[in-house]
């Protein structure tokens, strides 16, 4: 792994010449190589031996702690050792200021290593850096700069038992808590009551503290909750009360576990059902649980939203990085598992050897399948962090273009990666055949942990609806034209190599098919009749994309060399296998077909 990701930031992402910015000046290649060794060390050492031990011995709830192994909390401390919870954060604050790039580069490691051991960080770090955005002075002084170095970590509150994805229909209410409350240091001072459902690391003792970030809703001036989403804020809702200076009080927040929740995989994060101003625990003898507002009223999901690129970056590279794992796995056990002979006649005779079955075609086809995924995946997610950082750190112009690409990438950078990483680790059970599936070997679990990821922060089917019915039509489709402006540019350099120009006419021609079935799913004008193949459509837009990475990585590649072979190999499979898929895809979209839409409950 570590030679592609090598290639990718090196070769291709060029990712040296951000040192010539001011943000990363004190960077060079060997600052950032040292970062990646650092990183892989620790989760080879402290994430990697623990990954069967934090599934099997999941979290436990004794009605007062949750319990986890000491690994959990030896692969924590470690992870807060190596200074990745501020990484891309200003030096001042005991960051690294480290490109986005380069941190999930290094981040790649630990999703590899343990997914679910890695879950706390990467939630404390998405919390506390949506605090540095919208937070008061104080707020990121107490609550960030903590969750930086590693004091507390951080949760995010967003869905409910009744409410899921659908976020207007959250029913928390937040009730200013008494005369004054606009003047608490902290913030002005709520109180909360309501339920919390799906709060990964929302109770546990890793550290002192945990900071929940919640959505909840004001009341207005009748008592009544705001419909939909306009109503929403954002509150910092501390396990722990803590002072102006960021000291503990002693007191219990009003935040009680009501229970954790059972997972297919993913078991080394704790999941948890919160009970949020219960009663159980009562700071000054008030109801309600006590939150600091971020931000503006109304305004808390435009806060969330702040990082959610980013967060959905790490969720497909999480899926690509399971993915990728299994792939290691099964063509480890592909190159030492003998089993039948070679075919034709010679092949009947018993008194021959067995071969290694990465000898037969078929076992080749699904590694290479997974090579192509997760690789593929792995270089999506990483072209998507270097737009971030044109995005953060460019030229206006360069960080305008940036921006428009990256909204049309996000839902594919999210859910493209869920959905062909997790068929990956499928392959590698199959690979490896009934042993694969007994828990003797590591591919089973890697199954079951990518299974999440097709569901958290967005499901496949909101990305659809996202990725037709809103990012390649806002703005006249300018953000489509800027990504479909990259893709040309590929394909010009691409049939200039006579090896190449068959591929490259293969991507053209799916760009073209893609406009034409987007323009005639909106061709009635009817939105319902559009949408209906919104995840068809995803799935086809996303293997346009990935088919546009695998041909500009084999532009970098170079020829003579076994790397070189196999990346060329693996687009030569993802243009043979995979990209022909997109027709049947695109033609439910293009028809319209409306039986998915017109079909009755009672039908069923």
């Amino acid at each position: 792994m570590r030679q592609t990701l090598d290639f990718l930031l090196n070769d291709w992402l060029k990712v040296e010449d951000l040192n010539q910015r001011e943000r990363f000046a004190e960077h060079s290649a060997e600052t950032f190589a040292a970062v990646l060794d650092t990183c892989e060390k620790i989760a080879r050492e402290k994430f990697a031996p623990y990954n069967r031990l934090i599934d099997t011995q999941e979290p436990h709830f004794d009605g007062e702690r949750v319990h986890l192994p000491e690994a959990s909390h030896a692969a924590s401390a470690a992870y807060v050792g190596s200074g990745m919870l501020a990484a891309a954060q200003d030096y001042e604050l005991g960051g690294m200021q480290l490109p986005c790039v380069i941190e999930m580069a290094a981040n790649a490691f630990f999703s590899k290593a343990s997914v679910a051991l890695g879950g706390y960080a990467m939630l404390t770090s998405g919390n506390a850096n949506l605090l540095m955005a919208h937070g008061t002075p104080l707020q990121r002084e107490v609550f960030a700069k903590n969750e930086f170095s590693g004091r507390w970590f951080g949760t995010m509150c967003l869905s409910e038992p009744q409410a899921g994805s659908s976020l207007s229909d959250v029913a928390t209410r937040a009730e200013p808590d008494g005369e004054g409350f606009e003047v608490e240091p902290l913030g002005p001072r709520y109180r909360l009551k309501g339920n919390k459902m799906w709060i990964s690391a929302g109770e546990h003792e890793l550290t002192e503290n945990i900071i929940h970030l919640v959505l909840a809703k004001i009341p207005g001036p009748d008592g009544k909750l705001t419909p939909g989403t306009r109503g929403m804020s954002l509150f910092i809702v501390p396990k722990h009360m803590v002072d102006a200076t960021g000291q503990l009080t002693g007191e219990r927040n009003d935040v009680a576990l009501a229970g954790l929740n059972h997972k297919l995989g993913y078991r080394g994060t704790s999941n948890c059902l919160l009970n949020f101003g219960e009663g159980r625990f009562t700071p000054s003898g008030q109801a309600g649980a006590v939150g600091y507002l971020v931000g503006q009223p109304g305004e808390g999901l435009k806060c969330m939203f702040h990082m959610m690129n980013e967060a959905r970056i790490g969720v497909g590279l999480g899926a690509a990085m399971l993915g990728y794992a299994g792939y290691e796995a099964s063509l480890a056990y592909a190159r030492q598992r003998p089993q039948g002979r070679v075919m034709g006649p010679a092949g009947k005779d018993a008194s021959q050897p067995q071969r290694p079955i990465i000898e037969h075609a078929d076992v080749k086809r699904m590694l290479l399948a997974q090579k192509s995924y997760v690789e593929g995946g792995l270089a999506l997610e990483l072209y998507c962090a270097r737009l971030v950082d044109e995005l953060h750190s460019g030229t206006p112009a360069a960080a305008q273009e940036a921006a428009q690409v990256l909204e049309v990438l996000i839902p594919i950078a999210k859910s493209w990666p869920s959905e062909w990483c997790l068929e990956a680790n499928s392959l590698a059970i199959q690979v490896l055949g009934g042993y694969g599936y007994t828990r003797d070997f590591p591919v089973e679990q890697y199954w079951r942990d990518n299974r999440l990821n097709m569901i958290h922060e967005g499901t496949h089917g909101i990305h659809g609806l996202d990725l037709l019915g809103r990012k390649v039509v806002m703005n006249g489709g300018q953000a489509v034209l800027a990504l479909a402006a990259r893709i040309n540019q590929t394909v010009a350099s691409a049939r200039a190599v006579p090896a190449l120009s068959a591929q490259a006419d293969a991507l053209a021609a799916a760009l073209l098919q893609v406009s034409a079935a987007t323009q005639s799913a909106w061709s009635s004008g009817v939105p319902e009749e559009a949408l209906a193949n919104a995840t068809p459509y995803l799935q086809a837009f996303g293997h346009m994309v990935l088919a546009w990475v695998w041909l500009d990585l084999t532009l970098c590649a170079g020829t003579e060399t076994d790397f070189a072979r196999g990346k060329r190999a693996a687009a030569g499979y993802f243009f043979a296998y995979e990209l022909p898929k997109i027709d049947a895809w695109l033609g439910v979209v293009a028809s319209r077909e409306a039986l998915c839409r017109e079909m009755q409950d009672s039908w069923f």
